[in-house]
């Protein structure tokens, strides 16, 4: 009897920590922000056990569907099959805008190339534009990194740059964002995108004008919050409405003047 009375305490004893785990997966783009965030979440609550891992918006939204995260992160908003899919296995999926970001177009440091124009991007990641030197750089050979089908960051690339145009087919599809740095850093005639957060002296980022030409814009937090710099977008949690008690109190501290403050710090651009 003493040992089942024990056992029973113990049981009790774990049952708050049960209760505050929980699973956090999909965009590369937001996962930095949500490693970060969720680390500072932990630290003032004991309690709480918030386990974070990437794999691309598509891959989260999918992990929410069947039960093996609570909270998918995306760096696009759920389609509308996916959204069908979430209701025909009785989930009722919420969003959640929990910051902006910049996507910043790079190249090699040793490109001398230093800005494009929209219209230049689309013609590159197109294949229609092959060579630097048609572009104002070297004769070299144009290199083009993408991320893989799965990743919101590649939906928001072809809307917004390439008019909802195909990619060309020879385009070179990365996992992850931290794969297309280390391609583009290493391959002087790379050409690749990533989400401003990621940017460090590894790559260099281009400025870039959406008025043929006139205006050209450098990817900054500055710049997105003046709302200057063209290639801006919404970073997303989905998570199931049953499940809201449980997730709330991690995205209410997220929402909270302390959590947009360590946004802004980390290079995303506060809600």
């Amino acid at each position: 009897m003493n040992k089942q009375i024990i056992s029973l305490v113990a049981l009790l004893l774990c049952m708050p920590c049960a209760l505050h785990a929980q699973r956090i997966k999909g965009s590369d783009t937001v996962l930095p922000l949500t490693q970060t965030l969720s680390e500072i979440y932990m630290n003032n609550h004991p309690e709480a056990t918030i386990t974070v891992t990437g794999g691309g918006s598509g891959v989260g939204i999918s992990a929410l569907l069947d039960g093996t995260t609570d909270i998918a992160m995306a760096s696009r908003r759920i389609k509308f099959s996916e959204k069908m899919k979430l209701k025909q296995s009785k989930h009722e999926p919420c969003e959640v805008i929990v910051a902006y970001d910049a996507l910043a177009v790079i190249v090699n440091p040793g490109n001398p190339v230093k800005q494009l124009t929209r219209e230049q991007l689309e013609a590159i990641f197109r294949g229609k534009i092959t060579n630097w030197k048609e572009v104002g750089g070297e004769d070299a050979k144009i290199i083009v990194y993408s991320r893989e089908t799965s990743s919101g960051t590649y939906e928001f690339f072809k809307e917004s740059v390439l008019h909802n145009k195909n990619y060309m087919s020879g385009v070179l599809s990365m996992p992850a964002t931290g794969a297309i740095i280390q391609s583009v850093s290493q391959t002087r005639g790379a050409i690749g995108y990533v989400g401003l957060a990621y940017l460090n002296p590894m790559i260099k980022a281009l400025a870039v004008s959406y008025d043929g030409g006139k205006n050209y814009v450098f990817p900054t937090v500055e710049s997105a919050v003046k709302k200057e710099y063209p290639v801006v977008r919404p970073l997303y949690y989905y998570y199931d409405k049953a499940n809201e008690t449980a997730v709330m109190p991690f995205i209410r501290y997220i929402e909270s003047k302390d959590g947009q403050a360590e946004t802004l710090k980390l290079g995303f651009i506060p809600r």
